[in-house]
């Protein structure tokens, strides 16, 4: 079984994209295609890219940047739940992927976004030029979810409509089916 890891994308106290990510990754695990892990950016509380070397000579110096690393190149596909700051992704998921480079390379990646009117597109939209660079598959198939607080309820859980669902369960299909092609990719590269 392939290895989904879901990434979050904000730090900040009192986040609520964390709900976000923790009904996708149920969602994941109740659809049984992946071994599905969580990684909270606010858990793994990466310093700012304090590296001496460029990530692509994986001459890490830093308990902390191996620790991602490992992880990091563990996983067989990703799913970033993305906010929204200003019309832009949040600096916490850009540092973290600045931190490593072949680790990313030629594993599928797909987008779980919210935020007000956009639900996160315009973040998404930015994103998806940074891990083309890292040649990253990135899929078409993803979530959008504006005004995503609307989908909360009295207990604060992250409770999305029917067509969300089916978004992210189409997502996910589509994840699995590019991880078969993905491998072949980096056994070339090898």
């Amino acid at each position: 079984m392939n290895n989904l890891k879901i990434i979050t994308s904000t730090t900040r106290p009192e986040r609520q994209g964390i709900l976000v990510a923790n009904w996708i990754t149920k969602l994941a695990q109740e659809a049984g295609r992946f071994n599905v892990e969580l990684i909270d950016l606010a858990e793994v509380n990466l310093p700012l890219l304090d590296e001496p070397n460029y990530p692509r000579q994986q001459q890490y110096q830093h308990e902390h940047t191996k620790r991602w690393s490992t992880k990091i190149d563990a996983a067989d596909a990703f799913i970033i739940v993305l906010a929204e700051y200003n019309n832009g992704f949040p600096a916490p998921i850009k540092n973290a992927m600045d931190f490593l480079f072949n680790e990313w390379m030629y594993k599928p990646i797909s987008f779980v976004s919210y935020g007000g009117i956009s639900g996160g597109m315009r973040s998404m939209q930015m994103l998806k030029q940074v891990v083309a660079a890292m040649h990253m598959l990135i899929l078409t198939e993803s979530v959008n979810i504006p005004f995503f607080s609307k989908f909360f309820n009295d207990q604060g859980e992250f409770v999305p409509d029917q067509h969300i669902t089916k978004s992210a369960q189409a997502m996910l299909i589509e994840l699995e089916r590019y991880c078969q092609v993905s491998k072949i990719l980096r056994r070339v590269e090898s």
